[in-house]
């Protein structure tokens, strides 16, 4: 799936509801190795520029900063759901936890691209480097 897409989503409990304008479909979906990543687990896709827009529980939400303070990650302060976060390497642009969109499951993908973020480039200088790839395998 690619080109702009309009996706309604929520966290756990239905205290935040936000739509999301993604950048290209579904082929920016991915996870990350960064430390934040890394401990929460979810897999990311990418909004167009101001691509998330609250409709609902602004007031629910709370956000976490670290290291160098850039990225921002917002979370239901009600369910502790991770929902969406402005990208450090992008402050125009989010990425939203995929399973949080209105019928979308992190299983719905066979492969998801795993970013390097120990070695972010915004900290290296370099492009982004592909860590590895994450599969999942339906039993049968």
């Amino acid at each position: 799936m690619t080109g702009t897409t309009l996706h309604t989503g929520q966290c756990h409990c239905g205290a935040v509801r936000f739509e999301a304008v993604l950048s290209d479909g579904f082929s920016t979906v991915r996870r990350c190795t960064c430390s934040m990543c890394r401990m929460r687990g979810a897999v990311m896709v990418m909004t167009a520029p101001g691509g998330v827009t609250v409709l609902q529980g602004a007031d629910a939400l709370t956000s976490y900063r670290f290291n160098t303070r850039v990225a921002e990650h917002f979370f239901c302060a009600r369910c502790g759901v991770y929902t969406h976060h402005q990208r450090r390497s992008d402050q125009a642009s989010y990425a939203v936890n995929v399973a949080c969109l209105d019928g979308i499951s992190p299983f719905d993908f066979t492969e998801i691209p795993v970013n390097d973020g120990i070695n972010h480039p915004n900290d290296t200088g370099k492009p982004q480097r592909q860590a590895g790839t994450l599969r999942f395998v339906p039993e049968d």
